[in-house]
């Protein structure tokens, strides 16, 4: 995106890529359909030590203005949820649109090019593995330590370290959890199941899909929070949103067993998941007020996560280089004039849902026309 705005405004543009074909991440994105964008992108759907920096470029470049490419090129899309907007057909249709936009704006893509050693003097030079590149500006479009089998390094954190720019720490976001080995044994053996919670770190909280898996808990509303985690938090699940299951039990002094409780229970879980959850949580007697404590724990039931699946399985990275760095209208460094840093190698992560291309495609814009 980035390329493509400088290119338009007639910059001579180099586009390296460390891979041997573009766009790996926009192929396998959205199970393979691509989900492009969020119609309701708003600042307060990314995370960053400044939570306004992001609001300028957010501003100039809105999902409106990505459709807009999406409408030129013909591209059918839909809305799944939330706001979502997927591909009808495949992920290729927008790595296609991207790169013919760039043959268009004369954009040079050079793929399979390492770059070994930047230095900055009058201008920048790169030595990479296909030669020297020499330019008034450098923009560092790297993304960040998520998905290393798709080819993700460090690269973009070694330049700003090369530079003394300041980084906030890294760590894998929209992640999966795992489980202790005894936090597993209650609930892993049920992988495979879903179901509806409200997942709530603080005030933070996501009314989405958790998942069961072999190793811990995953899962749309997982991902959305694991963001906001950091080891030892425990997190509390909403198993049943806007529901009081057990209001009849309370209501008859006879019926009042683990049976009945899981009975009621299955009208917000699957079967296997709620049996489970009451044999965990059963009460020694049922009392009017050990029946009202199993409400409660049922909306807010503590799980306490062993860790991560780490960056091998993290959908993006959080942190990155120091919004302080950098302007907020170009992505500019301020003590480097000429060096830009965008996209995920930033300090700013959405949530799931398309909000981390939106990220890519306005900072990619912002730096584009300032060049």
């Amino acid at each position: 995106m980035c390329a493509i705005e400088a290119g338009r405004r007639g910059r001579r543009v180099a586009l390296l890529e460390l891979a041997e074909r573009p766009g790996k991440k926009i192929l396998i994105s959205g199970g393979g359909r691509c989900n492009f964008t969020n119609i309701h992108c708003r600042p307060e759907n990314f995370l960053s030590a400044n939570p306004h920096f992001a609001k300028s470029a957010l501003a100039r470049y809105t999902p409106q203005d990505f459709l807009a490419l999406v409408h030129k090129h013909g591209i059918a899309y839909h809305e799944k949820t939330l706001g979502q907007l997927f591909c009808d057909q495949s992920s290729r249709q927008i790595l296609d649109m991207l790169l013919a936009e760039c043959r268009d704006a004369n954009v040079s893509i050079f793929l399979g090019t390492r770059t070994e050693r930047i230095e900055r003097g009058e201008n920048f030079t790169l030595h990479a593995s296909k030669g020297e590149f020499h330019a008034p500006a450098l923009v560092v479009a790297t993304g960040g330590l998520s998905i290393p089998k798709m080819g993700a390094t460090g690269f973009g954190y070694d330049v700003a370290r090369q530079f003394g720019i300041k980084i906030v720490p890294t760590r894998p976001a929209l992640v999966p959890f795992t489980l202790s080995p005894q936090d597993c044994t209650k609930l892993c053996d049920l992988a495979g199941l879903s179901a509806e919670v409200i997942a709530t770190i603080g005030r933070q909280r996501f009314r989405e899909k958790m998942l069961v898996t072999h190793r811990g808990l995953s899962g749309p509303a997982i991902l959305q929070i694991s963001s906001y985690w950091t080891a030892p938090q425990t997190l509390t699940l909403d198993l049943a949103p806007e529901k009081q299951l057990f209001t009849s039990l309370l209501a008859s002094p006879s019926g009042r067993d683990a049976a009945r409780a899981a009975s009621l229970l299955r009208e917000a879980l699957p079967q296997r998941l709620a049996d489970r959850i009451i044999s965990l949580a059963e009460p020694k007697s049922w009392t009017n007020r050990a029946i009202e404590e199993l409400e409660h724990q049922l909306h807010n039931y503590p799980i306490t996560p062993a860790g991560t699946e780490g960056y091998e399985k993290a959908e993006v990275t959080a942190g990155g280089i120091d919004t302080d760095e950098l302007s907020a209208k170009t992505m500019e460094c301020k003590r480097f004039l000429g060096l830009f840093f965008i996209g995920e190698s930033v300090d700013v992560t959405g949530h799931l849902g398309g909000f981390n291309f939106q990220w890519a495609w306005a900072s990619g814009a912002a730096a584009g026309r300032a060049l």
